[in-house]
């Protein structure tokens, strides 16, 4: 076993660390348990339970679920909502457009579930198997052997100030040492971006790119609500050059789940994607179905839309990337929960195999990178690879490559490139401002209603966890050229211009209104907003996202 890496911490020994408690690293250590009871699993989540930072639409395709419980439905698994029909329009400013649902969105076998509630049923799985799952602790370090090898991860150290000082209540973190460490952090993780800059992870793939999903629960009117309805639309109030559209999902017991995601890509920085979803639920086809219902809850993420041309390589000593923080979205289906548990369900056989026949520490279980490329996860991300860079010409050029992509199933000679989401906004002069509605209180509501509603906390006095690496560059070069975009592609209000006591401008930072999205971290134009990892549990809340 490695010794520790600081002499103050405790250390704990497992044959495999999961960081993440997602379908992904969920399905990972059900499966590697299954395979052998007798291999020591451990699962970190950084959420104060299973499910409290999980957001998603959802609509759930149980293809990986059927092969990792195949009793789901005997042993009590929460898809309780088959969809029953789906919509798909095309919005004006004042009309809607009924288009035929393209091919990859068919929701027949599908279910709308809370995925928040399907991890916390995962959860329950695993532990029955023995998996330990530590919720509340939030691996804030990986740790490397001499030889440059990861060999586990180590959780913060509690307890201290606003200067990163001891506090009287500090007590240090705790080391986990693992034969192999799976990160499993979700959409542009905090440790998997460093690790694939340490391992040059992205060599042979194209850059990363994101979209920002922002979502609603509501209670409707039990005569507007139909159990089991999907509808998407793309159009307003996106314009042609702009990426996104809607969601509205119908689930159990009248309540109605409505997003709107926006691809980080996006060129204006007036743009707020906030302000954009509160105004589509003001079109004259969206806003009678809110209307006398009542919000149950908020919350927002980014979500990985690069595809197959941008998956990184996955593994390297000591440990591998599994679900979205590798980039296992399919975009044109608007699901990914299925190809993040298969992908655990990969990685877990191929850990079970490495560690049956050797002892090593920090060795490479290249196996699974191998393995994945043999599974439908690969063939299906391949197949639509050219759908989402296709809307990098706008929404016309976009529908009619998808729907060559469709007709041909993927088998173009070509595969279209992806860029960086920060490279891509113009200068605050040359765009025009926009103007949002004012919010009513009834349907629309300003951001700090909205991210009440998503129990976010963060213990006080604790340090900033939103690092700014050069703290002149917001006001000398963001604001005198993009007029501070963080003020309004951050949905919860984390960020805002004032004067400082002197009357000079500076950037404040509200870091107890995060709800975790990450988009900061991807969006901002000098690349100058470190996302790290807060107190473990502190965050959002959310109870059934």
């Amino acid at each position: 076993m490695p010794e520790s890496v600081r002499s103050d911490r405790e250390n704990m020994e497992y044959d495999a660390v999961v960081v993440g408690a997602g379908p992904s690293g969920l399905a990972c250590g059900i499966r590697l348990k299954q395979l052998n009871p007798e291999i020591n699993v451990c699962i970190l989540e950084k959420g104060s339970e299973v499910g409290a930072h999980l957001l998603s639409g959802a609509v759930f395709e149980p293809h990986a679920l059927n092969e990792l419980i195949p009793d789901w439905k005997e042993k009590g698994a929460p898809l309780n909502t088959p969809v029953t029909k789906d919509k798909f329009m095309l919005l004006t400013k004042s009309s809607a457009i009924a288009l035929p649902t393209p091919p990859q969105m068919h929701n027949k076998g599908n279910y709308i579930i809370s995925l928040g509630m399907l991890a916390r049923w995962l959860g329950a799985q695993a532990e029955e198997l023995g998996v330990e799952i530590f919720p509340g602790f939030a691996a804030a370090e990986v740790l490397y052997n001499d030889e440059g090898a990861v060999i586990g991860v180590a959780t913060g150290d509690m307890g201290l100030d606003a200067q990163g000082g001891k506090t009287e209540q500090f007590e240090p973190g705790m080391e986990l040492h693992a034969r192999q460490t799976i990160f499993a952090e979700g959409c542009h993780g905090s440790l998997t971006k460093r690790l694939i800059e340490k391992y040059d992870l992205r060599a042979n793939s194209d850059p990363q790119t994101y979209g920002i999903g922002i979502k609603e629960l509501w209670e409707v009117a039990p005569d507007k609500h139909q159990q089991g309805l999907t509808m998407h639309s793309i159009g307003w109030p996106m314009d042609s050059k702009t990426y996104g559209g809607s969601f509205i999902y119908h689930l159990e017991d009248n309540q109605v789940a409505v997003g709107f995601v926006i691809g980080l890509d996006y060129q204006n920085p007036h743009l707020s994607p906030y302000d954009e979803m509160q105004r589509f639920k003001l079109h004259p086809k969206i806003k009678p179905l809110f209307e006398g219902g009542r919000r149950i809850s908020y919350g927002a993420r980014a979500l990985v839309e690069g595809g197959f041309q941008s998956l990184p390589k996955l593994t390297f000593p000591g440990g591998l990337l599994i679900g979205d923080t590798a980039g296992f979205l399919n975009v044109p289906k608007i699901k990914g929960n299925h190809t993040a548990m298969k992908s655990g369900m990969v990685a877990a056989e191929a850990i079970h195999q490495f560690l049956s026949e050797t002892q090593d520490w920090g060795g490479e279980c290249i196996k699974y990178e191998e393995n994945l490329k043999k599974s439908w996860v690969y063939a299906e991300l391949k197949k639509t690879r050219n759908i989402r860079p296709g809307f990098h010409k706008g929404l016309w050029f976009g529908l009619i490559n998808a729907a060559w992509e469709t007709l041909t199933m993927g088998l173009s000679p070509w595969t279209l490139k992806n860029h960086a989401d920060h490279d891509t906004l113009k200068k605050a002069s040359d765009c025009n401002k926009i103007t949002y509605p004012k919010p009513d209180g009834v349907v629309t509501f300003d951001k700090l209603t909205s991210v009440s509603l998503s129990s976010t906390n963060h213990a006080e006095n604790q340090p900033c966890h939103l690092v700014l690496k050069d703290p002149n560059i917001p006001v000398d070069v963001n604001l005198k050229e993009y007029d501070e975009p963080a003020q309004r592609y951050c949905p919860a209000g984390v960020y805002e211009i004032i004067n400082d006591d002197a009357g000079q401008l500076k950037l404040q930072i509200n870091s107890q209104n995060c709800v975790h999205c990450k988009t900061c971290d991807i969006k901002d134009p000098s690349q100058n907003i470190d996302w790290v990892t807060p107190q473990g549990g502190d965050g959002p809340n959310y109870p059934n996202m």
